[in-house]
């Protein structure tokens, strides 16, 4: 990905050539892009995706494309395996760059995630300039791999003069119907967390993402940007604000449980999303913050707006915890941490 460049006093280009208001397309499914859409207001349409036939026709007098590859949805992309399940994805990102090019767009605006910088024990803060996983840390499956599938798409791209092209990476994405697997961490009764590891949470409201996508067009930032808001809570304010208590595992449990709930089926995404429950993994958002993009809500204000949207979503008091709870999660951190919450049960009835 090309290096960020800003340039002061630019603003975001008028109406299209044709007198069409309609100059922004936002490109994409879910949550995150209908929250885009709306940022955008009056200028922009919306399209679930660029078709394979007439994909230039599709993009026609837009003079900024908004890909949305992030779906904010855990269901879209949980199952998807390997290469050819995100072979989809990759010609779809091929087709919508290269129609946004062919329409001569002045600025295509991407949204991924930080996931793609990855989630481990020590992980520092994650700067606009981070490598992304490669190699044999790269995830191949769900939500990581299909964001890493896209982005290597872009990478190409990003070597062509034009159109500008900026990737936001934002941190755990909340709020407006977001459904994720650090969504669902909140829907089991008690926090999962990895025995010696104090993980720091960081939270970004989809309507500051969408703003953002705004604001990288309105003062022509490029490059790849991190989003997120200055606050991180503590583990402690977290389990605070949820009236949770934690379950303590150490690591080998808890990746071990997750790694055979995906195995047999129970869980759809890989383990290794277990990793952004768990491990730190929060962004600086320095070149946002220079050029001075301020998200409206704190990571303490988007943890109550996310609470709000899953409460009520698991109720297991005094009833019995089964497969089919577990299922219903479908994201490991929520899973791994009803399985420790019932071992502690089994432990306490046994004293």
């Amino acid at each position: 990905m090309a290096g960020r460049q800003v340039r002061s006093g630019r603003s975001a280009p008028g109406p299209a050539a044709d007198g069409s208001s309609h100059d922004v397309v936002v490109v994409g499914d879910g949550p995150v892009a209908e929250a885009v859409t709306a940022a955008w207001g009056p200028r922009a349409r919306s399209l679930a995706e660029v078709p394979a036939q007439d994909p230039e026709g599709a993009l026609t007098g837009a003079s900024v494309v908004v890909l949305v590859a992030h779906p904010g949805r855990i269901d879209a992309v949980a199952d998807h395996r390997g290469p050819q399940g995100h072979a989809a994805a990759v010609a779809h990102a091929q087709r919508t760059l290269s129609a946004a090019r062919a329409v001569r767009a002045a600025h295509v605006v991407v949204v991924s995630s930080a996931v793609v910088h990855g989630a481990h024990p020590d992980r520092p803060t994650v700067h606009d300039d981070a490598a992304l996983l490669a190699g044999r840390d790269a995830v191949r499956d769900g939500l990581v791999g299909h964001l890493l599938a896209v982005e290597a798409v872009v990478a190409r791209h990003a070597r062509r003069r034009a159109p500008l092209l900026t990737v936001l990476r934002p941190a755990a994405v909340a709020g407006g119907g977001v459904d994720s697997f650090v969504t669902r961490h909140f829907e089991a009764p008690r926090l999962l967390t990895v025995r010696g590891v104090e993980r720091p949470w960081q939270l970004v409201h989809v309507e500051d993402v969408a703003a953002a996508t705004v604001f990288v067009v309105e003062h022509g930032l490029t490059g790849p940007l991190t989003v997120g808001p200055p606050d991180v809570l503590t583990p402690a304010q977290v389990s605070a604000a949820a009236g949770l208590r934690t379950v303590d595992l150490p690591a080998a449990t808890a990746f071990g449980a997750a790694e055979r709930l995906h195995r047999v089926g129970v869980l759809p995404a890989p383990s290794v999303e277990l990793s952004y429950v768990v491990y730190p993994w929060t962004v600086a958002a320095d070149g946002l913050t220079a050029a001075g993009f301020v998200p409206e809500r704190s990571s303490a204000q988007t943890l109550d707006a996310l609470l709000e949207g899953v409460r009520g979503r698991l109720a297991v008091g005094g009833r019995r915890v089964g497969a089919r709870d577990v299922a219903a999660l479908g994201a490991a951190g929520a899973a791994v941490a009803l399985l420790g919450t019932a071992a502690i049960w089994r432990q306490a009835r046994r004293r």
